[in-house]
């Protein structure tokens, strides 16, 4: 429970000296030995009030923040048990030192909240780290759930105190900005730890540990801490210590310190050393100040203990004993062997001290500005130290036992100073909080020598918790723009279970003419949690409001006073009226008067709220213009409403509840005794609007009534409609819904021009009308087209009853209303839910304003967000033969023609391809649309825009890339310099080789078609606004023909090698010519190969070309996936070759080859038509027939007897031939014979009988048909 301690100045002054210096010893010891067990406990709180920690020898509970409700049913903080159990528990219960075995106990805990290193974090804690220090100076780092993240020995006395110092941005320039640390005092040791290497060893602690729940593999041992050990001399006894941060001296103190250290002729060095401060409490002296130069000693690192719940990782715990200095009982091993290793402190003796050798201090506590510190000691006493000169500056007495904090305010700053002085930094005050606990008091006192400003009476068993730091892992980045929302002074009250915070006034540090406006800021900020105050009885209420408006002296803080209710502003006149004529700010009174009559307007049109009980007659005649247009857009309209009547998500905010009387008064404003509106945010607009006008609209409210309200007030006819329209638009499917608001529209509408002042008396009536063109125009930038129509209509029909024909003012209405109907059509299409399958999304809104400012085309613009919901073609087509885009289509015969509607969509998805890489098939879709535009200057533009705005970057990185590595990449490479996966790049490959010859059959049809002429519809005519898809491809230059050729062989190389996994270097496959060609703009002409090529690079283009054909045989036999069945790759082969100047037949006979290698003889025999030299390839083809012989003769597993005496039988020259054969080099050895003796036969017809193998061939056939009969 977290309360804020009333300040109640009763009881100032009622302890006298003589009386806070009695002490009775009986009572006081017996209240000892009676006292609760919290006593006995050590407590620490985090800074941000989430997590309290109890610790009693090993034991110890986890307090954590929930949300609960109490008996009334208000919502509260509460600090439950969200762990409980013995902190070493885990690691034996038991610890070795000096030789004896001695439980350990918790000496000091403290909770340290970590910072998220998240951007949209806003000052709240990621998660908190408890610090525990043990009897047996072990620390330990636990979780919020008790887990153990790390435990370090670092000294092997008792640790006696933790405290923690974070980052602190500096409120002046040249002020030392402090770095974050973590201080850990022994009986004769300070040890701190840098808090970034604290910070991040936490982190990785707590993400292996997480890593480790989750899959229960082994941990990681974490990086060692840095830290510095200090060994403190020339003190007797340490109890307690402050590190203060890194101080620099000036010049002259510098000069005085090496004058008294040196002499008179010591040296001084050039720049003062920085120093760390540390101050220290105990007896012999009483206070010491210790300055440790920094870089004198060298941060120690040592091995942390990393440590897990054995649940999860048993191993780690055998594997870690040695490093945490506890011994298993199976352990054999010495004890000394188990004891991690102990750095040695580095001596720091004390600069001076507070000597008193009667006194020894108990604690001190630090000051959050570092200037001032507060020490307690066993006298009873609480001295305040000034830090930087040593020295004791103030002393009370009477506190024996005295718990001490520091509460830091800063001061608020009014508008006013802040428009004066913006660059002035705000000025803080420091107050010190005594907690004496023999008394049960709790005090505030001003620093330096400020009085006493607050006394409460509290239990006298209460602990004071103050931490004195914030956040860890702060910096002058991560800080900008956060909100830490951190309690600086809590009171724990152990009978009731209260924790209390202390909170503190600025205006309590200054003086009587200071603080007079500052307490009239605190006296407004009483006043709004009296208002704030739902369980106050209303006359209360009004007696406690009054009497502190009395109290206010200052005219500036009276007018902020306005929000407050009719009662409280009838209470502030009445004030002002009796008060005395000089003391009376006549604007204050002006605006009181005001107030009432804006709040007289409130209760009057509240009133009228109610449901009308005698409704006047309605007039049919009136509305039968309108009843003619409704039913002539009655089918798009019934169609609209059905798709946009879908539930959806309503917020708080949204109109529909009772507008408060502060946001009433907060839109509108009298000036002159007439009331003007205040334009304000549109969600105020239309919740003000809704108040007013929802009542008529619905039919709740007598209409007349409203509008003679309302007309009385002084608001002007223009605002007023103005808010009537922004209802009737924002509110559209409440307005679909009823049947009855038409009529009452057009009831308000006529009554609302009827006004004085609706039209001026000097128009002309041969303009254009101020007051219709502001129906005009709410209604064209509206993005509700429904009601947007609706609107127009009864606004059409409204100015026709009241005027005479006006030939320019009916155009402009004759327009609108078009306008408006062919948006809901393209509304209605556009609210389409999207396929089944597919992400669902907003609805795309559009409006007759975005239309025509969306420039020429716009229909198809805004449809492209229709076609690019992941929709394939065949899908598409069926839309487009539906009835709603048909009559879409109807109205916008010229915008979404059908060449410029596949353009806009193949525009959309290589829009949505460029945002996500990875995304293949857009890139696909988007090459399919521009393939089905039949007008090929279009095609054209829309080519050589995709390639120089998306493609061509893309393509020459992925060429790059492969022409580095020599092979086709992995996928970390095709990320990294790509920004796709491999298995993306070969789609984007693929796609690249169909977008280029889609643009070179363009180029090629561009001469004999004839160049289109894009329209518009009549009525949008006047839009304004960026050239449409499709007349930018219109402006496109013509490509030089042979340079797209050469880019397109390349993507057909690159996808060859990423489709088969090739080596390759694809531009060196090209001359210097060639090279110098590539990725240049594909209107320019370069100087392109011509001529033979070099046989060597013929050759090598060869090699690679035969490679593709084999990936490709493989990958039909064994059904790859990675290759794509639409390619038909030999006949891309040959395509290349003949670009390549590689000679076709050779491909064509390696293709053979490789069929018959695989075991298709049957789509070998199809190729081997083609084949020109035959002679070659039966050479060839001999070769394989012998190396399936000899696998079926001579490796085979089943021989038979049979196979056996046909081997002896044959010749010896066909025999040896058959035995030099290497069967391995077939993919497919095993082939049926019929097969083979087909084969043969073919090898026979192919070589001419003159050939020198012929014979070979004859022997080979009959040798084959012996097998057959043997089988």
């Amino acid at each position: 429970v977290e309360n804020e301690l009333t300040w109640d100045d009763s009881d100032w002054g009622s302890w006298e000296t003589s009386a806070e210096n009695k002490e009775d010893g009986e009572t006081a010891e017996e209240e000892v030995q009676h006292g609760p067990w919290l006593q006995e406990c050590v407590l620490s709180i985090s800074p941000c009030s989430d997590l309290m920690v109890i610790a009693r020898e090993h034991k110890a509970a986890f307090l954590s923040a929930k949300w609960q409700n109490d008996d009334s049913g208000r919502e509260e903080m509460t600090l439950a048990v969200s762990w409980s159990g013995m902190l070493n528990a885990e690691e034996g219960l038991f610890l070795i030192v000096f030789s004896f075995v001695s439980r350990e106990c918790v000496s000091s805990v403290i909770c340290i909240p970590l910072a998220s290193q998240k951007r949209s974090s806003t000052g709240r804690p990621d998660w908190t780290c408890i610090v525990v220090g043990f009897s047996s100076g072990y620390v330990r780092f636990y979780t919020e759930n008790g887990v153990l993240l790390l435990a370090q020995l670092l000294n092997e006395d008792p640790v006696l105190r933790l405290k923690c110092r974070t980052y602190e941005i500096p409120r002046h320039p040249g002020v030392t900005e402090q770095h974050e640390e973590l201080s850990i005092l022994y009986p004769t040791a300070l040890v701190t730890i840098d808090g970034f290497s604290l910070f991040q060893s936490l982190r990785a602690c707590r993400n292996q540990v997480a890593r480790a729940a989750a899959a229960g593999s082994d941990v990681v041992q974490p990086p060692p801490l840095a830290y510095k050990k200090w060994g403190l001399q020339d003190m007797d006894t340490i109890i307690d210590h402050s590190s203060v941060g890194i101080m620099t001296l000036n010049v002259f103190d510098q000069m005085k310190n090496a004058s008294i250290l040196g002499g008179f002729h010591a040296s001084v060095k050039g720049s003062p050393p920085a120093m760390s401060q540390y101050i220290t409490v105990g007896g012999g002296p009483f206070t010491g100040f210790y300055y440790a130069v920094e870089g004198s000693s060298q941060p120690l690192l040592s091995h942390v203990a990393l440590a897990v719940a054995s649940k999860l990782t048993s191993a780690l715990f055998s594997a870690a004993s040695g490093w945490l200095g506890w011994k298993n009982k199976n352990e054999e091993e010495p004890a000394q062997k188990q004891k991690p290793k102990v750095e040695p402190a580095t001596p720091l003796p004390v600069r001076f001290g507070l000597p008193d050798s009667r006194r020894h201090g108990e604690s001190i506590c630090l000051s959050p500005c570092n200037t001032m510190a507060g020490v307690t000691d066993d006298f009873g006493r609480v001295t305040l130290l000034d830090v930087a000169r040593g020295i004791a500056i103030r002393m009370w007495k009477g506190y024996r036992d005295a718990q001490l904090g520091w509460v830091q305010v800063s001061e608020a700053r009014g508008e006013r100073e802040i428009a004066t002085s913006p660059s002035m930094p705000r000025r803080h005050a420091q107050f010190l909080v005594i907690y004496a606990p023999r008394r049960g008091i709790l005090e505030v006192w001003g620093t330096q020598h400020g009085p006493r400003v607050g006394a409460f009476t509290v239990g006298k068993h209460c602990r004071l918790l103050y931490s004195g730091y914030r956040l860890m892992g702060v910096n002058s980045v991560t800080s900008q723009g956060w909100h830490y929302n951190t309690q600086q002074v809590c009171l724990f009250d152990p009978s009731t279970g209260a924790l209390r915070s202390v909170t503190i006034p600025f205006h309590l540090a200054l003086s009587d003419k200071k603080s007079e406006r500052a307490k009239d800021m605190h006296l407004l900020k009483r006043l709004t949690a009296l208002l704030k105050s739902r369980e106050i009885d209303p006359a209360l209420l009004e007696s406690e409001a009054q009497s502190i408006l009395l109290e206010i002296k200052h005219p500036a803080v009276k007018k902020q006073v306005r929000h407050v209710q009719y009662m409280l502003t009838n209470s502030l006149s009445l004030s002002l009226t009796h008060s005395h004529p000089e003391a009376v700010d006549d604007t204050l009174l002006q605006l009181c008067s005001s107030q009432l009559k804006l709040l007289q307007l409130y209760s009057d049109v509240q009133l009228l709220h109610s449901p009308d009980t005698s409704p006047s007659e309605t007039e049919p005649l009136s509305l039968a213009g309108i009843e003619e247009d409704l039913a002539r857009i009655g089918p798009i309209l019934r169609r609209y409403t059905e798709l946009n009547s879908r539930p959806c998500v309503t917020f708080a905010q949204d109109p529909g509840g009772p507008l408060p009387v502060r946001a009433f008064l907060s839109q509108l404003v009298c000036e002159g005794g007439e009331l003007r509106v205040i334009r304000g945010p549109d969600t105020d607009w239309t919740h003000l609007g809704s108040f007013l006008f929802w009542g008529c609209l619905s039919g709740q409210s007598p209409l007349e009534k409203v509008c003679e309200t309302l007309q009385q007030s002084g608001i002007s006819p223009q605002q007023l409609l103005s808010l009537l329209l922004t209802v009737w638009l924002n509110r559209e499917k409440e307005i679909l819904k009823r049947a009855d608001a038409i009529r009452n529209l057009h009831t308000l509408l006529n009554t609302l021009s009827s006004m004085k002042g609706a039209v001026e008396e000097s128009w002309d009536v041969q303009c254009i009308s101020p007051w219709w063109q502001q129906v005009r125009s709410a209604c064209v930038q509206s993005e509700s087209a429904g009601a947007a129509l609706l609107a127009a209509l009864v606004a059409h029909r409204a100015f026709q009853g009241d005027w005479e024909c006006v030939s320019l003012e009916l155009e402009q209405w004759v327009v609108c209303l078009r306008q408006l109907e062919d948006v809901l059509a393209l509304q209605t299409l556009l609210s389409l839910p999207p396929p089944q399958g597919s992400p669902g999304g907003a609805v795309q809104r559009c409006s007759v304003k975005s239309l025509l400012e969306s420039g020429r085309g716009t229909g198809a613009s805004f449809f492209q967000g229709c076609s690019g919901r992941d929709v394939t073609e065949r899908m598409l087509l069926s839309v487009l033969s539906s009835e709603l885009l048909a009559c879409v289509c109807q109205r916008f015969p010229h915008s979404l023609a059908i060449d410029v509607l596949w353009a806009h969509c193949c525009w959309e998805y290589v829009v949505q391809w460029n945002k996500d890489p990875e995304m293949g098939r857009y890139l696909e879709w988007s090459v399919e649309y521009l393939k089905m535009i039949s007008s090929s200057h279009i095609q054209l533009g829309i080519s050589s825009m995709m390639w120089n705005t998306f493609i061509v970057k893309r393509f020459s990185a992925a060429a790059f890339l492969m022409e580095k590595v020599g092979k086709a990449p992995k996928d970390r490479l095709c990320r990294r310099d790509v920004g796709m996966g491999d298995a993306a790049m070969t789609s984007f490959l693929g796609s690249c080789v169909q977008l280029l010859q889609t643009l070179m059959e363009a180029d090629s049809g561009v001469e004999e078609a004839y160049v289109p002429e894009l329209c518009v519809e009549e009525v949008w005519g006047s839009a304004e606004g960026p050239a449409s898809i499709a007349e930018l491809a219109l402006q496109q230059k013509a490509v030089h023909y042979p340079l797209v050729q050469h880019h397109c062989l390349l993507a057909s190389l690159l996808h060859a090698a990423m489709s088969f996994s090739l080596r390759l270097k694809p531009l060196s496959l090209f001359d210097s010519k060639g090279k110098n060609a590539f990725f240049r703009e594909l209107t320019s002409i370069q100087l392109l190969p011509s001529g033979d090529m070099d046989p060597n690079l013929v050759a090598i283009r060869q090699e690679f070309l035969m490679l593709v054909l084999t990936g490709w045989v493989k990958a039909e036999d064994t059904g790859s996936a990675k290759v794509s069945r639409d390619m038909d790759w030999p006949a891309v082969c040959m395509e290349l070759a003949s670009l390549l100047q590689v000679n076709a037949d050779i491909l064509r006979r390696h293709l053979v080859w490789e069929l018959y290698n695989q075991g298709l003889d049957l789509r070998a025999e199809e190729v081997m038509l083609e084949v020109e030299d035959k002679d070659v390839l039966g050479s060839q083809l001999l070769v394989l027939t012998g190396q399936r012989l000899a696998f079926s003769l001579l490796h085979s597993q089943t021989q038979t007897k049979a196979t056996m005496e046909l081997l002896a039988r044959l010749p010896p020259t066909l025999c040896t031939w058959l035995k030099a054969m290497d069967p391995s080099e077939l993919r497919c050895p095993s082939v049926p014979l019929k097969q083979s003796s087909r084969l043969v036969s073919k090898v026979i017809e192919m070589l001419p009988e003159n050939h020198a193998q012929y014979s070979l061939a004859l022997h080979l056939l009959e040798t084959v048909d012996s097998l057959q009969e043997n089988e």
